[in-house]
């Protein structure tokens, strides 16, 4: 199954991360649980960019699906850029959307994977509109 970005969607954020020895597991390649650390890194970073990191005594974002294919192996030593995307704003969810590559390979596409954000009033447990400051973001 090949993964496909949707072809309404913006690109927000791009960043590398080191592929870390410990990243790898017995088969000397980069362990499958990692690759959701390095998309919730890239998530959290462009979060963090854009001034929407979650408050528990106020509201935020919260991930109620991720996943991820993987098509080739990371293996140490490298670096693996990660580019992500967004598109689909609903209501009170948007969609986001990242291929991993390594940087010295930024053509080939090693894993892409995703997760659907939902805004939430954290003291309520339930979501709510997206404020629209970040639906303006994360709309293409």
């Amino acid at each position: 199954m090949k993964f496909e970005i949707p072809e309404i969607k913006k690109k927000v954020h791009e960043m590398i991360i080191p592929i870390r020895w410990g990243d790898m597991d017995a088969m000397g390649h980069v362990n499958n649980t990692v690759y959701f650390r390095y998309l919730e890194t890239i998530r959290i970073d462009y979060f963090r960019k854009i001034g929407c990191l979650p408050d528990p005594q106020s509201q935020g974002p919260v991930i109620v699906n991720a996943f991820c294919n993987f098509y080739k192996q990371f293996e140490y030593p490298g670096d693996v850029l990660i580019t992500m995307y967004v598109s689909d704003p609903g209501r009170t969810t948007f969609e986001s959307w990242c291929t991993m590559a390594r940087a010295d390979q930024p053509d080939v596409i090693f894993a892409a994977g995703g997760a659907t954000t939902i805004w939430v009033d954290f003291p309520l447990q339930k979501a709510i509109n997206l404020p629209e400051n970040i639906r303006v973001l994360v709309t293409p």
